[in-house]
């Protein structure tokens, strides 16, 4: 079994932003030759958030479903596991069992409407 990965290098370009449907999030491993890479995009406009995808809390990904990472309203990203609930600018926690924690960045940004590692 490969490591998982806490980052992953600028310059991987990870497809168009139209791969991600505005106002959504999609997940994205990388596979690199120190192991695989896990994290997700949150998609606003033209704006993308990225973050590894693992839980401050318990150190579990955030999703239970595939690209499931928001709550119903779309408004804050949510761990399916223990109800933390995030701020989808700053992976801020915002309520539930790791207040004043934060999810880990994965910085991303858009380049020729493409999303981009930073």
């Amino acid at each position: 079994m490969s490591e998982r990965l806490t980052s992953a290098p600028a310059g991987i370009r990870l497809g168009p932003l139209d791969l991600v449907a505005d106002g959504t999030a999609r997940n994205f491993v990388l596979q690199m030759r120190a192991g695989r890479f896990h994290g997700f995009v949150v998609r606003r406009g033209d704006t993308v958030h990225g973050y590894v995808d693992r839980c401050p809390h318990m150190g579990l990904p955030l999703a239970q479903e595939l690209d499931g990472y928001l709550t119903p309203d779309g408004h804050r990203i949510a761990c399916a596991w223990h109800g933390a609930v995030f701020a989808v600018e700053n992976g801020h926690c915002l309520g539930g069992p790791c207040v004043g924690q934060a999810l880990t960045p994965w910085p991303v940004t858009v380049i020729d409407g493409a999303i981009v590692t930073a």
